[in-house]
């Protein structure tokens, strides 16, 4: 195996993240230990959350395949040593999917993911190094290192996810998989700058209700995504001038099988995909309303804190219902479909958020220093 790809990637992710790292550290390098892990952790989060955003730009553009093979751009590290070859493929295919255009965002992507590991290795390394000196810090060094091995197992999913030809159940776990990232990074982040929420019973079954809905929720609409069901339904309410339309959920939600094609091999019938359509569309329903009763569950519980994530929570349940039905009615338009993505993944954030703070409020032991009151 050639690794020489491999090796330059990794050299020029670490000159990328040698940007953000030496802004880190000059504007950190007068703090303790841990408010640099603090800064650390919410610079990592914030470029992770663009890494999710713009995975689903790279699949809303149909530049998953843009570079067909990986780590490189045809055993390139980036488009411009693979210029020959992008050149030849468009050529022979010029709507295909692989194009200079699509080739750029689909490296951009990997370079961004990359970034994004390398950060990560810093944080633990620096966990690892305040261990060795006796500092005590609120996180162990196993959670950087364990959100290090997940960053790892993303790799390898993005690597399926080419060698594979955007087979959807590997498209569908990588996009759960950066969310999941996203919400490692949250509850450390939170952990570093403890200010617990005490919520009432009532609210903590909401936030767990709501939480897992979402989940289900969001992986619905990964497998709308990665399968391109996204238009199969034309109109709303309806779906193509029925109340019922007719769906083969067998086809749509068999799990292992190829993009485009049904369990016995043969093409998707246009069914499966209404099927996958309708069940996101469906459980919007239930997410939406488990989320409202969260948000007005908190708004009740009072003071500053609790409300502003009601605020938060409602707004972006808002935002997700209106780019939801703006990708039916308006045929998809790229920027409804990113915001429909960015509003997952703070929806994410924010129920993390919660479930921390208030995590803290109940056994001030989880979070060392954590302060008597929310802020």
């Amino acid at each position: 195996m050639d690794f020489a790809p491999a090796l330059r990637l990794a050299l020029l992710a670490t000159v990328v993240a040698l940007l953000p790292l030496s802004w880190w550290w000059l504007r950190q390098r007068g703090s303790d230990s841990r408010a640099r892990a603090a800064a650390l952790t919410a610079l990592t989060m914030f470029l992770t959350f663009d890494l999710v955003v713009f995975g689903s730009f790279t699949r809303l553009t149909d530049s998953g395949l843009g570079c067909p093979d990986w780590p490189g751009c045809y055993g390139q590290a980036s488009p411009l040593g693979a210029a020959s070859e992008i050149r030849a493929a468009e050529n022979a295919l010029p709507s295909g999917p692989v194009t200079f255009t699509k080739a750029w965002i689909e490296m951009i992507h990997r370079y961004l993911a990359m970034t994004v590991g390398v950060l990560i290795l810093a944080m633990a390394a620096a966990a690892w190094f305040d261990r060795r000196r006796g500092i005590a810090m609120p996180v162990s060094p196993w959670w950087p290192t364990a959100t290090l091995v997940w960053v790892v197992i993303q790799g390898l999913f993005g690597k399926y996810t080419v060698t594979l030809k955007l087979y959807p159940a590997i498209v569908t776990l990588h996009l759960l998989g950066g969310l999941l990232l996203l919400a490692m990074l949250a509850a450390q982040h939170t952990s570093f700058r403890p200010r617990p929420l005490a919520l009432a019973a009532s609210v903590r079954r909401w936030l767990g209700v709501a939480a897992a809905l979402l989940l289900v929720q969001i992986t619905l609409g990964g497998w709308v995504s990665t399968n391109y069901a996204v238009l199969a339904c034309s109109d709303f309410p309806q779906c193509n001038g029925a109340w019922w339309p007719k769906m083969d959920f067998a086809a749509g939600f068999a799990i292992l099988r190829p993009l485009g094609h049904g369990p016995d091999g043969g093409f998707l019938a246009f069914e499966a995909l209404v099927a996958i359509h309708m069940a996101h569309r469906l459980f919007a329903i239930a997410a939406v309303a488990a989320l409202l009763a969260l948000a007005h569950g908190l708004r009740r519980a009072g003071g500053p804190a609790a409300r502003r994530f009601a605020f938060g929570v409602a707004a972006v349940t808002v935002m997700q219902v209106v780019t939801g039905l703006s990708n039916i009615v308006l045929d998809w338009p790229i920027v409804a479909a990113l915001l429909h993505a960015a509003g997952a993944a703070a929806l994410v954030l924010l129920l993390t958020f919660l479930w921390m703070r208030a995590r803290q409020a109940r056994h001030p032991a989880f979070s060392p220093g954590a302060v008597a009151t929310a802020a």
